[in-house]
């Protein structure tokens, strides 16, 4: 197979607004992707809307939910490059890649929604049917899409994000500005969830979402196959 031009995006938020408390990207959401699509030997571009340094839920790197995959991120010179250079949205230029994957994280909840670059991003992707993955929180950047009649894009999607009782069970639920679940059934989202903190995937057309940090892997290796499905549908046609 051919290599894969792919782009993750990530929060550039750092803080839960109203609050001391810090976020920003959940580490396991970052590392799953990135090292899926490395060991692949695709071409990997991080961005962010601010660009820089990506703010890092210090949770996530806490003993507690440590994994294989954000050890070896924050010991790869590469990955760790990534992370702390990440381009800009409006340095972006969808044209140039083959799949899009939204890293989660709490931050992303403040400014991935209504982000009017993230929006004309993701907008272009879905004009050009390339492959959209968006992991736990980052699913909120959906949530200001509209379709060509003008309507919710979420409208009539089968989709997953964190569930309302997973932000229960980590004590979230009375931080954010909305809660994703519900905010995708009352727009119409066919939402669906799998057990709390457990790998869960839904995949509509070209959308692949997962429900949270533990969906990440499965995300990332739905998303690179109909990247490689598609790819090869359009070399066949030339």
């Amino acid at each position: 197979m051919k290599s894969l031009k792919s782009l993750l995006i990530t929060t550039s938020n750092n803080k839960l607004y109203d609050s001391t408390n810090k976020t920003g990207v959940w580490m396991e959401d970052l590392a799953a992707p990135y090292f899926i699509l490395k060991d692949t030997g695709d071409f990997i571009t991080i961005a962010s809307p601010l660009g820089g340094q990506i703010p890092l839920d210090l949770n996530s790197q806490s003993a507690a939910f440590t994994t294989e995959n954000t050890r070896r991120f924050m010991e790869d010179s590469q990955a760790v490059y990534h992370y702390s250079h990440s381009l800009p949205l409006n340095e972006i230029k969808t044209e140039e890649f083959d799949l899009v994957f939204l890293v989660g994280g709490y931050g992303a909840m403040w400014d991935f929604h209504n982000n009017k670059l993230l929006n004309k991003v993701l907008t272009s992707f879905n004009l050009q049917h390339k492959p959209i993955g968006l992991v736990g929180h980052a699913v909120v950047a959906l949530l200001s899409l509209t379709n060509e009649n003008n309507e919710p894009f979420v409208r009539g999607r089968k989709l997953t994000a964190f569930s309302n009782n997973e932000e229960s069970l980590a004590g979230l639920n009375e931080m954010p500005p909305f809660s994703i679940q519900s905010k995708l059934i009352s727009m119409g989202a066919l939402y669906s969830n799998g057990p709390d903190f457990k790998s869960y995937v839904v995949a509509d057309d070209n959308i692949i979402t997962g429900q949270n940090p533990a969906s990440a892997t499965e995300t990332a290796k739905q998303i690179i196959a109909l990247a490689h499905q598609l790819k090869s549908r359009v070399e066949i046609n030339y």
